[in-house]
This record gives structure tokens, C-alpha cells and sequence, in this order.
């Protein structure tokens, strides 16, 4: 619905904001969306035609890690199209001033691609897949006895000597690896960390 004529990201890649907007009836909200494993604060400016905003002086907003913040909403002019540009400031030097809104947690891409298959009979699955689902990572999860075609591909890949069947762990892809000993969330964390 609206024209973007230009945006701006965060000073450094590590520092990355994306900004993305809403349709509302007579209305767009712009939120900030904080990828990063870190609290930013964020300040955004926004300038055009055809639309009101609030007359408030910009102030930096905490965008706390892995999180969607509102930003600012505009009322829409009736029959017109805005035309609309937005400049963001971002730092991490977190200042005590900054403005604390709510915040929704969002799901980020892990350093490496995770995908968790679980066997049928699977005991240990449970201290794995919790606290992934909790945790700010997304993750593929695959259930082998609803997908035979690929558990077929799996057990070739373990051969005769381990029968999938058999397994009570979970297996965990790791970026084209595949590890039967990652049983529970630490372990791993542990993994994803090592290059």
C-alpha cells in the first residue's frame, strides 16, 4: 500500500534492524526487527507525503535480542497513496534513556541449519525437542514413521549395523552432519559452537 522510497539497516552487519510495516484500516505500523543475539537501541525517523505521524521528537527505542518492537504507526490520508522514506540509528551502547516497549520474541536462523529426526520409538526426544521449541532457534522436525521414504534414505546411510528402528535418540542434522549423541539441548549447543 505504501511507496518506500528508501531505508537504511544498522551501522555493522552484527548490528542489523530490519524494519517492516503492517497494514492497518486508515493506518501503517512499522516495526523493528532485532535478529541479533544482543539489545540494541534503535532510533527511527520517518519523512513523506500523504499520511500524519505523531509530532514527537525521535528517541531511541530498546530492541532487545531476537525480538519485533513497534516503532511508530501513520494515520493514512483518505484517497491519497503516502509516499514515505525512514532512516534508522542503531547502537549497542544500551543508554538508561532509551524507551522500554513491549516486545515480541521472534525465531532466529541458528549458525547452523538444524533438522531433528525423530525414530518411532524414541525415549530421549522429548529433552531435545522442549527446549528447542523454547529456545529463540528454528529448527526442522521430521517424525521418521510419518516420512518412510526418508528414513529408507537414512538407514542406508547408517547401514546394516544400526537399525533406525532401533534408536531411542534423536538424530540431529547439523549443517550435512549427522549426530545420534546430541540428546539434549547443551550437547547441542555444544556442537553448533565448535567450527
Amino acid at each position: 500500500m505504501g511507496l518506500l522510497l528508501a531505508g537504511a539497516y544498522g551501522q555493522s552487519q552484527q548490528n542489523e534492524i530490519e524494519i517492516i510495516t503492517e497494514d492497518i484500516p486508515n493506518r501503517i505500523a512499522f516495526y523493528a526487527i532485532n535478529v541479533n543475539e544482543q539489545d540494541l537501541d534503535v532510533m527511527f525517523t520517518l519523512t513523506g507525503t500523504n499520511f500524519r505521524q505523531s509530532s514527537a521528537r525521535p528517541r531511541y527505542i530498546r530492541v532487545p535480542a531476537t525480538s519485533k518492537v513497534h516503532m511508530k504507526t501513520i494515520v493514512l490520508m483518505r484517497g491519497k497513496t503516502p509516499a514515505y522514506a525512514y532512516d534508522i540509528k542503531v547502537t549497542d551502547s544500551l543508554s538508561t534513556r532509551a524507551l522500554i516497549k513491549e516486545y515480541e520474541q521472534i525465531k532466529i536462523k541458528p549458525p547452523k541449519q538444524i533438522t531433528v529426526y525423530i525414530p518411532g520409538n524414541c525415549l530421549q526426544c522429548d529433552s531435545l525437542v522442549s527446549p528447542l521449541n523454547e529456545s529463540k532457534y528454528m529448527f526442522d522436525l521430521v517424525k521418521l514413521d510419518e516420512n518412510p521414504k526418508l528414513q529408507e534414505q537414512l538407514q542406508l546411510v547408517f547401514g546394516a549395523v544400526t537399525s533406525i528402528d532401533s534408536l531411542n535418540a534423536p538424530i540431529v542434522n547439523l549443517e550435512g552432519k549427522l549426530y545420534t549423541n546430541l540428546i539434549n539441548y547443551e550437547l547441542l549447543m555444544e556442537q553448533m559452537r565448535k567450527e
